[in-house]
C-alpha cells in the first residue's frame, strides 16, 4: 500500500504525533466549481481548517501516487486543468497505473484518508441514491464506502439533487449513524431544511467526538455522517432550489447525461440558473463544514489523549 501513497511531510508529522488532521476532497476543485472560485475556495477552506486548530490534507491522485496534502500550485493545477479524471473507487487502479491526474470523490478520498491514518473528512455534501434510482440503479459508491471505512464525514447533509429519503434508508441499512449538529431536521445541502427528520442530534464538537470514540472503540467499523447545516443567512430556500433541481434533472435527461457526469452537470446547471446564488451557498457551506470539522478533529484528538486505547 505504501508504494501508492505519498503524504506531505507536515501532514505525516501531524498524523504520527496524534495532532488533529482533516482530509479534504479534490473533486470539488476540478468538477464542483468554476475557475477561479474553485481554487480560491480550496485555499480558504485549508486556511479555515488551520484557523480552527487542525492540519488540512487535500487529497488527489497524480504521478502514480495517492497524494495526501497538496501545495498551492498543485491546488491551482487541479482548478484549471480540464483533463482531470473524476475518481471514485472503481477508477483508482486505472488512474494510478496510467499516471493520470485524478480528483477524488467522497468515496476515494475516504479510502485514501484511511490508508494514511486520517479519521475525519470534510466535504460539501455526500452522494447517495439518485432520483429515479428504481430505474437507473444509480447509487453512489460514497454510501458503500461509508459502510466499512472508519472515516467520519462532515457535510451539509445529503446533496439535494438526490433522493434524500432513500439515501437515509440506505444509510440505515448499512448501519451508518447520521447525526445533525444543532437542529432536529436534516439539512438539505443548499438549505438547512430538507423535510426529513435527522435520525440523531448532537450540539457540540465534543459530543460528536465522544460518539466517534465510542463507535470505533466498540469495534463498529464504518463512517458517521455528521450533517452540518449551512448558516441560515447564506442558504438558498428549499422550495426555491427545488424548482431549479427539477429543471436541471429534465435537462440532464434530455441530454442523456448519466453516471459520474450527472452530478457535475446538475451543479453547474443550478449555479447558472440561480445567477450564482447556489454557488455562493456551496462556498459558504464548505467553509462552514471546514470550521466544524476542524473543531471535531481537535476534540477527537483530545479524547484520544484522554482515553488511550487499552491493551
Amino acid at each position: 500500500m505504501k508504494n501508492y501513497l505519498a503524504i506531505q511531510p507536515e501532514v505525516q508529522e501531524a498524523i504520527a504525533s496524534g495532532k488533529p488532521v482533516v482530509a479534504l476532497e479534490s473533486t470539488i476543485i476540478s468538477h464542483g466549481m468554476p475557475w477561479p472560485q474553485n481554487v480560491e475556495t480550496a485555499i480558504q477552506v485549508e486556511e479555515t481548517v488551520r484557523a480552527n486548530g487542525a492540519i488540512p490534507a487535500t487529497i488527489a491522485i497524480f504521478n502514480g501516487k495517492c497524494r495526501v496534502g497538496l501545495r498551492t500550485d498543485q491546488l491551482s493545477y487541479f482548478g484549471q486543468e480540464k483533463n482531470v479524471w473524476k475518481v471514485s473507487l472503481r477508477d483508482m487502479p486505472y488512474v494510478l497505473s496510467q499516471n493520470l491526474y485524478g480528483a477524488t470523490t467522497v468515496a476515494a478520498t475516504m479510502r485514501i484518508a484511511a490508508m494514511a491514518g486520517i479519521n475525519l473528512f470534510v466535504t460539501g455534501g455526500i452522494g447517495g441514491v439518485h432520483r429515479g434510482a428504481e430505474h437507473s440503479m444509480d447509487i453512489s459508491a460514497d454510501l458503500t464506502e461509508m459502510g466499512h471505512t472508519s472515516v467520519a464525514v462532515v457535510s451539509a447533509g445529503i446533496k439535494s439533487i438526490l433522493d434524500i429519503g432513500l439515501t437515509l434508508e440506505y444509510l440505515e441499512t448499512k448501519g451508518i449513524p447520521v447525526v445533525t449538529i444543532g437542529q432536529d431536521e436534516l439539512p438539505g445541502f443548499y438549505s438547512n431544511q430538507s423535510n426529513f427528520a435527522s435520525p440523531l442530534r448532537l450540539d457540540t464538537p465534543e459530543q460528536i467526538a465522544a460518539l466517534l470514540k465510542t463507535k470505533w472503540g466498540m469495534g463498529l467499523e464504518g463512517s458517521v455522517l455528521i450533517a452540518n447545516p449551512v448558516p441560515a443567512h447564506q442558504q438558498v430556500p428549499k422550495d426555491e432550489i427545488e424548482v431549479h433541481i427539477q429543471q436541471a434533472l429534465e435537462a440532464a435527461d434530455a441530454q442523456q447525461i448519466k453516471g459520474k457526469n450527472i452530478t457535475p452537470f446538475l451543479l453547474k446547471y443550478i449555479a447558472r440558473h440561480t445567477q450564482g446564488e447556489s454557488l455562493q451557498a456551496n462556498i459558504a457551506l464548505i467553509k462552514n463544514n471546514a470550521a466544524t470539522g476542524a473543531k471535531i478533529a481537535v476534540a477527537f484528538a483530545a479524547k484520544e489523549l484522554e482515553f488511550p486505547e487499552e491493551n
